[in-house]
């Protein structure tokens, strides 16, 4: 099994289909400056992308009358890749669990067979000021969160009994050793792409479904001699996510702890929306990233685009194999970030202050110059 999927996509020579689920709040918006770069990044390298834009979320509940409707599901799953802005919101708050936004989301990872999901955590030097831990302790870090998706306690069942002060709710954590398995194997590839250093997560003095999880990631450890395993509790985790950061490489571990874990790891970057992530399996990979809708702040061209930008990005180096075009628009983000510009959530006092859009445009400018470059002095050697 490979960390770096072509299999969904064409050949390079090939219009990539790159379907778009702008959804609810912030999400149009954050998904609109990712297009945006990877329509200029096409054009400026000769590359062939057709966006699809469907309904989801929220928006395909007002518009359809359900979360995911079949015709989205449909473009997805013929798709090259899938790009997500955020799903949810308030307005949507009172219906059933099986009807809300986010219930769309887990039908859509069901139906394309996605049961990885990738959740890279790096501190840029630009931005350690405004990472939750002092600058001596988030300096350097560079952490890929390997999180079981299609399983666990989000796909358990759900059941409520009684009402008022009877009522008894229940929701069940379950994995089979092939669950476990595959999303190992992935870690495993993953670790020896990069240090050869593994950390599975669990709580097996507690729970019997992490002793499987131990016991499954132990046996496969042996198929992978090169790779140094090892095992905390989710717990100790998020002791040491927060005293020890620089320890971490890649961490593996459930549907759950890696929602919370990962979330928790933002604040060491700095904040939820730098984060990108890649939804991986069977089917196309979907690319989004971890932030919510926040639906406070759509509308007011504030949020913060990059992590939109970079699961752009991660899209063009993990589904189409464009190093080169990846690196780019990375560089192209570090720059505005180094020249000082900040969207609201990443501002210090000495920062020019810039909306979604804003920061879009400048990242866009930085693009357009790093090709420039290319072109008068080629690709490199």
């Amino acid at each position: 099994m490979s960390g770096r999927p072509n299999r969904n996509s064409k050949s390079e020579e090939h219009t990539k289909t790159i379907v778009v689920l702008p959804g609810d709040g912030i999400g149009p918006e954050v998904t609109s400056a990712a297009v945006s770069l990877l329509k200029d990044c096409a054009a400026e390298t000769g590359r062939h992308f057709e966006f699809v834009e469907m309904p989801f979320g929220g928006n395909a509940i007002d518009r359809c009358g359900r979360p995911l409707p079949a015709e989205t599901l449909q473009a997805c799953s013929g798709a090259d890749a899938v790009l997500l802005g955020a799903v949810g919101g308030p307005k949507w708050d009172g219906l059933p669990l099986d009807r809300r936004p986010e219930s769309g989301l887990l039908a859509l990872r069901r139906e394309l067979g996605l049961f990885v999901n990738l959740r890279p955590i790096r501190v840029l030097t630009s931005l350690l000021g405004v990472s939750a831990l002092r600058p001596e302790l988030a300096r350097g870090v560079d952490i890929e969160i390997v999180r079981e998706l299609a399983g666990g306690i989000y796909f358990g069942e759900h059941s409520t009994e009684g009402a008022n002060g009877s009522a008894r709710a229940t929701d069940v954590e379950s994995y089979t050793a092939q669950e476990i398995e595959r999303v190992a194997l992935f870690a495993f590839d993953r670790a020896t792409r990069r240090t050869n250093k593994l950390v599975s997560v669990d709580k097996a003095n507690v729970l019997a479904s992490s002793v499987l999880w131990r016991r499954v990631v132990t046996q496969l450890s042996a198929n992978y001699p090169t790779v140094r395993l090892s095992h905390l509790y989710v717990d100790n985790t998020s002791l040491q996510l927060v005293v020890a950061p620089r320890q971490f490489d890649v961490i593996v571990t459930s549907n759950m702890f890696g929602d919370i874990l990962s979330d928790g790891a933002a604040g060491v970057a700095g904040s939820l929306g730098l984060i990108p992530s890649m939804s991986w399996g069977l089917g196309p990979s979907l690319y989004e990233p971890i932030h919510g809708s926040a639906p406070s702040l759509a509308g007011r061209d504030v949020a913060c685009p990059i992590g939109a930008i970079s699961s752009a990005a991660m899209m063009l180096r993990e589904s189409f194999g464009m190093e080169l075009e990846a690196a780019a628009i990375e560089s192209a983000v570090d720059r505005v970030l180094e020249s000082g510009a900040r969207t609201p959530d990443l501002a210090t006092p000495r920062s020019t202050v810039v909306g979604c859009s804003g920061f879009a445009g400048r990242a866009r400018e930085s693009l357009h110059e790093q090709f420039s470059l290319h072109e008068r002095y080629g690709w490199g050697v």
